[in-house]
């Protein structure tokens, strides 16, 4: 790829790195340790927002994540489109293990989807996008990949995306 951005990873953990090649022009508008927001179009079509999110693996760090990745658009009417790993189960058959579904992460989650107007594009293939194996016996699968859009995103012309 021709151009690249980086953002170093915050202890053990997260670390994120976006690619792109010259006919997108992108430009970073903010950056934390779990997200780079840029402004971007595809061969000089129409700008709009983009955001890749690598989210706090942590539960103390997550309330306070979705609280400020939610001011980045304080106009909803904005084109954006959310590319994310929160590292939160947002329902429970998301997840395939012993381990109990926690509802209580999920929330913060929806709170921001009704606050920035944001809706989950529908994805083909498997139901899960992560896996660890504890034991011979147990594997841990769950979805933690999404796309988010705003609905003014959504009904941009196929030829921009």
């Amino acid at each position: 790829m021709a151009n690249s951005f980086y953002v170093d990873p915050s202890r053990i953990a997260g670390g994120l790195t976006l690619w792109w090649t010259n006919d997108a022009n992108v430009s970073i508008i903010e950056y934390e340790k779990h997200f780079i927001d840029t402004k971007l179009s595809v061969n000089e079509e129409e700008d709009w927002f983009m955001t890749f999110i690598y989210g706090p693996p942590y539960n103390e760090d997550k309330q306070a994540f979705w609280g400020s990745l939610s001011n980045l658009r304080s106009n909803t009417s904005d084109k954006w489109c959310i590319i994310r790993d929160s590292n939160i189960v947002t329902r429970p058959e998301d997840k395939s293990a012993r381990i109990p579904f926690i509802s209580s992460q999920a929330s913060c989650y929806y709170d921001f989807l009704d606050r920035s107007c944001l809706m989950e594009l529908l994805i083909k293939g498997g139901s899960f996008t992560w896996s660890v194996q504890r034991s011979e016996d147990e594997a841990i699968l769950e979805r933690l990949d999404r796309v988010l859009v705003s609905l003014e995103w959504s009904i941009l012309p196929f030829e921009t995306l």
